[in-house]
């Protein structure tokens, strides 16, 4: 059975998921890699396949809106080897995997395809709930 709430809740809900990102003592940071996505986020990345690391203020929150929550935007992350980006995972404050995204499906960097010396920052970060 697949419980699917209601707006408010999945609202309510995002919010406290901002919490466990902004939890601990570091930032919050989406690292993205050049591998396959893993088949869930207890299977440990690959350190080799690490592009570059994006870090989020703290708090990282920028706004609850009508119909998700807005993240403020990320620094400007170097990119540490050539490649193009697969996937990303985001780590809460300390550095507990919170979720997995698939580039180009549920995240849209300005590029997928990063080179080695650039920098690569998200400008605009929405989530929306399942309605």
């Amino acid at each position: 059975m697949s419980v699917i709430p209601s707006l408010a809740a999945g609202l309510a809900q995002l919010q406290a998921l901002n919490n466990y990102i902004d939890q601990g003592s570091a930032n919050a940071t989406f690292v993205f890699y050049d591998d396959a996505k893993p088949a869930s986020t207890a299977v440990t990345a690959n350190d080799s396949a690490k592009l570059v690391t994006l870090t989020l203020p703290k708090p990282s929150l920028l706004s609850v809106n009508a119909d998700g929550i807005s993240f403020d935007l990320t620094d400007a992350g170097m990119i540490i080897k050539t490649g193009t980006a697969i996937w990303a995972r985001l780590f809460n404050g300390d550095g507990v995997v919170v979720a997995d995204f698939l580039v180009g499906t549920d995240i849209i960097p300005s590029t997928a395809d990063l080179a080695l010396g650039s920098t690569l920052k998200l400008d605009s970060i929405t989530f929306r709930p399942s309605t």
